[in-house]
């Protein structure tokens, strides 16, 4: 009882001695015709002000006296405001109407369609007044201080130009949309080669590839053994992923095989990607050709993304797979398609995968060849995360979820996948 009685009125007096009055206001000056200095003027008791400068700046502050010195690089009229917070988050504001009578530089282009080339927009940077760098942007591309630079789309459809200025260490922009009508039918023919694994050498070369090492399944129920390239060699021009029995036993770990990787070193968005390889056989080996987003380690599959370029599965010989996974669908609802060939075991073949930000086209052997397309209408991040980097992966499994479906031969054994080349195509 004693606690309470000393308690209150000390809880009362601090109560009452809290002042929630106060009035926001402010003052400004022109340092020059396009920097204007802002000071608060607010009486009263308060502890927040936040700051809207009119021109896309703003600030947070509980500094009753900082002052701000704000750049307005084109003539107008801009409405600036402070709106004051107190203790108990009462708000009050004011606002003023700022007038800016000189151009210091104001960002601009045109962009104007080639006549001859209607696929290509010609830009020009158009920009008044002084500045220290500038950049275009569109699509997955980015030119450096072109004044005069060229823009290609090859489809159908609208697109967004950006001139991104950089003055002083601040950032200005503009942009524009840009209507293309048709689609350039020479695209694919204008990709150039900008690298290539012809397996030239006489070993494996990490400058390009990683083996990935393990018997833990590989989320697949998979089992081999991944090895530090035993099961991997180069000669005469041809890599040769061998999967070989270890014991008759059918578990984790009775076989050896190889799984490499080109993440961290060599990875791709968007172009023409092919490899030319010739297939084992027998029920329960699976080889696969595919492509994993290179941010896996952050975002998890299915999110990064998973492009199977190639996939074969013994037990159903001469024909060959291709798939998408995505977060709006994997594993067995996964988007993929299906192809008979023949002579995949007996023969090479070209597989091959056309990336463009509109779809993904698998084919074998040539692009009219078609095995699955994948289009969605409407793409966001669950259906399309192709629009960031992704590394290749060839390896050779045994069993497993999918090409363990039927069992497994031991009699088959060893199985290899033989690699001529991997090469990607790309604008430059």
């Amino acid at each position: 009882m004693a606690f309470f009685s000393l308690a209150n009125p000390l809880t009362g007096c601090t109560e009452e001695g809290v002042d929630t009055d106060f009035s926001p206001d402010f003052s400004y000056s022109f340092v020059d015709d396009n920097n204007v200095k802002y000071t608060n003027k607010t009486e009263g008791e308060y502890w927040r002000m936040e700051w809207d400068f009119g021109n896309g700046v703003t600030e947070t502050t509980i500094s009753k006296t900082e002052e701000f010195t704000i750049y307005y690089p084109e003539a107008g009229d801009y409405n600036v405001s402070l709106q004051v917070t107190s203790k108990d988050d009462d708000k009050k504001s004011v606002s003023k109407t700022i007038t800016v009578t000189h151009t210091d530089f104001a960002v601009d282009f045109s962009a104007n369609i080639d006549p001859a080339k209607p696929n290509y927009i010609n830009l020009e940077n158009t920009t008044i007044g002084d500045y220290d760098s500038f950049e275009w942007k569109f699509r997955n591309k980015t030119i450096e201080n072109e004044t005069n630079a060229v823009a290609y789309f090859p489809y159908a459809g609208t697109y967004t130009v950006e001139l991104i200025i950089t003055k002083n260490g601040e950032t200005f922009s503009s942009t524009k949309n840009i209507s293309i009508a048709a689609n350039d039918s020479e695209y694919f023919s204008k990709l150039e080669l900008v690298w290539e694994d012809n397996f030239d050498g006489d070993a494996v070369n990490t400058d390009n590839w990683t083996f990935e090492t393990g018997s833990g399944g590989w989320g697949n129920n998979e089992l081999q053994n991944y090895t530090a390239g035993d099961n991997a060699v180069v000669k005469d021009g041809i890599l040769t992923i061998t999967a070989e029995k270890i014991n008759d036993a059918k578990v984790a770990g009775s076989y050896n095989s190889s799984r490499m990787i080109t993440s961290g070193k060599k990875e791709f968005t968007y172009g023409r990607m092919e490899i030319q390889a010739k297939l084992p056989s027998g029920t329960g080996i699976w080889p696969a050709i595919w492509m994993l987003g290179a941010n896996i380690g952050t975002a998890g599959w299915p999110a990064c993304g998973e492009i199977d370029i190639m996939e074969y599965v013994g037990y159903q010989p001469d024909t060959v797979h291709a798939t998408v996974h995505t977060s709006a669908g994997y594993g067995g609802n996964g988007s993929g398609n299906n192809k008979a060939l023949e002579t995949a075991e007996e023969e090479f073949h070209v597989y091959g995968l056309f990336w463009t930000e509109k779809e993904l086209v698998f084919y074998t052997d040539s692009p009219e060849n078609v095995t699955h397309r994948y289009a969605p209408t409407n793409k966001n991040n669950d259906n399309w995360p192709f629009n960031k980097p992704h590394f290749f992966i060839l390896n050779v499994a045994v069993g497993g979820n999918w090409g363990g479906a039927q069992g497994i031969d031991n009699s088959i054994f060893p199985q290899s996948m033989e690699v001529d080349y991997v090469r990607v195509y790309q604008e430059m």
